[in-house]
């Protein structure tokens, strides 16, 4: 025996003086009725807040990617253009060399191929220019002399004085910009090398690309931990074939516009019939824009060539190309390349223009394209069970 005395409880002597109840209030025997003290966050809020440090941190992360593309596009944008071409011409480098051609030759012929196509666009186009700049210089002053004279016996009763006063205007509106135009002519130096820079990065980009892309994107797949490696280089795979496809489609599609708006204006006589077609092959290559920006250009000379009724026809034709391209080409052909909606390519142009001007308009559509592949082969797990995916796997999937 412990000397307890009998017949008392011992829990109740457990129960320390202060907690003894006073005026009828209840004793906390338990964690069950002691105050909160811990965490009072709803768990909803805590669920969110979790979810909303994450998303910020994937935000940053892109905002900084974004932000150091802007910053090197000297480079980066060569390298797009290179992985462009690259994509285009791997399939025939593999064709040359599936008929016993030497890789070299094969990649010699691709590259030095391409660079006499591209060469021979840009000598017909500034020819065809050249030839035909005295003449669009004294139409377009003869058609503003029309001009003039149209307004001068108009309804609107304008007067001479009116007119030129609005002509002087638009000059003093130019000189107001003259120190930006006096910075860019300043800076033509500048951007020439640029240009000349870039061109070298996209020609041996291209060169080695052709000749070790495997090796590249083996080097790139190593970067990442083991058990990504299979995702990761299946991801790659499908996306490359989604941008050998997306610029295949693409150059089909350009062809199919500038034949018909090219053969339209050389049916309605439009001088630079030829310069016309392919700054419209060309244009195509830009979603939304490329096409608005050349079929105006299309219809304004036809408009100081030929008058307003040639104008007028040509504009309707400029519009049924570009109805055939949205209504027909690009559900039928380009769908089957890009399954992105219209919507996405419309913001994706808009965005990309806002970040990197004219080459965010040109890259917008196939990175989309290509994010898009790669975002569903590795949500869907078809990394497990194909590894090696292949053009009709990438197509054949939504």
């Amino acid at each position: 025996m412990t000397g307890q005395e009998p017949g008392r409880d011992e829990s109740a002597a457990a129960v320390p003086v202060d907690a003894v109840p006073v005026d009828g209030a209840p004793v906390p025997t338990g964690p069950a009725d002691a105050e909160p003290t811990g965490d009072v966050v709803p768990n909803g809020v805590r669920i969110a807040g979790a979810w909303s440090w994450r998303i910020l941190a994937v935000a940053g992360v892109l905002a900084l990617v974004i932000f150091l593309i802007v910053q090197l596009r000297i480079i980066v944008i060569p390298l797009l253009i290179a992985m462009l071409i690259a994509a285009l011409l791997v399939p025939l480098v593999n064709f040359l060399r599936r008929h016993h051609w030497p890789k070299w030759l094969a990649i010699a012929v691709a590259e030095l191929g391409t660079i006499a196509a591209v060469g021979a666009l840009v000598w017909l186009v500034v020819t065809q220019v050249i030839r035909g700049f005295d003449d669009l210089r004294k139409q377009t002053i003869a058609s503003y002399d029309q001009l003039k004279q149209y307004l001068l016996d108009s309804p609107l009763h304008l007067t001479s004085a009116q007119i030129n006063d609005w002509v002087a205007g638009i000059g003093q509106a130019l000189q107001q910009d003259s120190q930006v135009l006096v910075s860019g002519a300043l800076s033509v130096g500048s951007t020439l090398g640029h240009v000349a820079t870039g061109v070298l990065l996209v020609l041996f980009s291209t060169l080695f690309l052709l000749i070790d892309g495997r090796g590249i994107w083996a080097w790139v797949v190593r970067v990442f931990p083991k058990r990504a490696r299979q995702a990761v280089d299946g991801a790659g795979q499908a996306g490359w074939l989604t941008l050998g496809n997306f610029v295949r489609v693409q150059i089909l599609v350009a062809f199919i516009d500038a034949v018909g708006i090219g053969l339209g204006a050389f049916i309605l006589q439009v001088p630079l019939a030829i310069p016309i077609a392919v700054l419209v092959f060309l244009g195509s290559f830009v979603p939304v824009l490329g096409a608005v920006v050349t079929g105006t250009l299309a219809v304004f000379i036809a408009l100081v060539y030929n008058g307003v009724g040639p104008a007028v026809i040509m504009l309707i034709i400029v519009l049924a190309v570009q109805q055939l391209e949205g209504h027909v080409l690009q559900p039928l052909i380009m769908g089957t390349a890009v399954k992105v909606h219209p919507l996405a390519v419309v913001l994706a142009v808009g965005a990309g223009a806002i970040l990197a001007g004219i080459p965010g308009t040109l890259f917008a559509v196939p990175t989309v394209a290509v994010a898009n592949v790669m975002i569903k082969y590795v949500a869907s797990g078809r990394w497990r069970t194909n590894p090696h995916p292949t053009l009709k796997d990438v197509v054949s999937h939504d």
